[in-house]
């Protein structure tokens, strides 16, 4: 399909209902991406995992950003291989971890399972006051390893927010040069996102989506916004907006625009509040998920009998290629 005929689908509708059910997501030619970006993303959203244009995402950067104590709920977790066979068998669109592990452990899995290198990143002994990712990898070494994907975590809100655009734009550039698609890891954070509604509400959310697109993110990654008796405290018009959960994060995807959205999973919860999340989010218009903990933190077995139902709800999801 050339270029110019390329246009956002209609949204489906609930019969009666007048308002949207299901919002399409916006087709590759629409995305301004370069050929190497655009050829990069289009083997993780067709060629591998679900297919269909989703993106189901294992991430393993926890053990640097939360410790091993993550780990402890799966003993089995703490190696990593786990998690690459879990991608590998579970049929991921591929795995999102940190240089080191991609150099010790990847090689096994390389042009099996889809690498995306986390290129920033922090411990969790600090606060989170004066929030910020120093570099811990580079462009070229996602080259390198064979990654189709690059990932950056911005902390908007923090008071180290002028470090890390600065940090970002770097990287930004790297990518535009090699063609590397970048995923950004949008997270309000400091002590003034607390002041205003916190981090997990509507507004800090909604702010950091529009953010990643204003910088330049190809696919940003987003909490799902959570309501609480804090949203009073967040700047109008979000104090006196009553939204639904999945309008809220309808609103959220509207925000990052032509950026591919990804939604986090966060902690583990029950299976049926993780799939009723998922079908949320998707039919607000998400590309997909990336989830962790809430995968890799189960016995292999049971984690795999959840990615199939996974891969089950994505296939209801699918859009041809554009």
């Amino acid at each position: 399909m050339s270029e110019p005929s390329a246009q956002l689908p209609a949204s489906t509708s609930v019969p009666g209902a007048g308002v949207p059910r299901r919002w399409p997501r916006p087709p590759l030619s629409l995305l301004g991406l370069s050929p190497g970006k655009k050829a990069r993303l289009r083997r993780l959203l067709y060629e591998h995992g679900p297919g269909g244009g989703t993106l189901l995402v294992l991430p393993i950067d926890q053990g640097l950003e939360h410790g091993p104590a993550d780990f402890f709920a799966n003993p089995e977790s703490l190696d990593p291989d786990y998690q690459f066979r879990l991608a590998q068998e579970g049929r991921f669109s591929a795995i999102a971890l940190h240089i080191g592990l991609a150099e010790k452990y990847f090689h096994t899995y390389a042009g099996d399972v889809p690498l995306i290198l986390k290129l920033n990143g922090k411990t969790a002994i600090p606060s989170d006051a004066q929030a910020f990712s120093a570099l811990t990898g580079s462009v070229e070494d996602a080259v390198r390893l064979g990654a189709d994907a690059v990932g950056y975590t911005i902390y908007v809100g923090s008071p180290a927010q002028d470090r890390d655009f600065a940090q970002f734009l770097e990287v930004r550039r790297q990518a535009e040069r090699f063609g590397m698609p970048l995923i950004v890891w949008a997270y309000p954070r400091g002590e003034a996102i607390g002041k205003k509604g916190g981090r997990d509400g509507l507004y800090a959310i909604d702010y950091a989506a529009r953010v990643a697109l204003e910088l330049g993110a190809d696919v940003v990654k987003v909490n799902y916004p959570v309501r609480s008796e804090k949203d009073r405290e967040s700047p109008a018009p979000y104090n006196a907006l009553a939204l639904s959960p999945s309008e809220s994060f309808r609103k959220v995807v509207e925000s990052a625009g032509r950026a591919m959205v990804l939604v986090s999973g966060g902690e583990r919860i029950a299976d049926a509040e993780l799939l009723a999340k998922v079908r949320m989010s998707m039919d607000a218009g998400a590309t997909g998920i990336i989830f962790g903990r809430n995968m890799w933190q189960r016995p292999k077995a049971e984690a795999l009998r959840l990615t199939r139902e996974l891969h089950g709800i994505f296939r209801e999801y699918a859009q041809p290629p554009a």
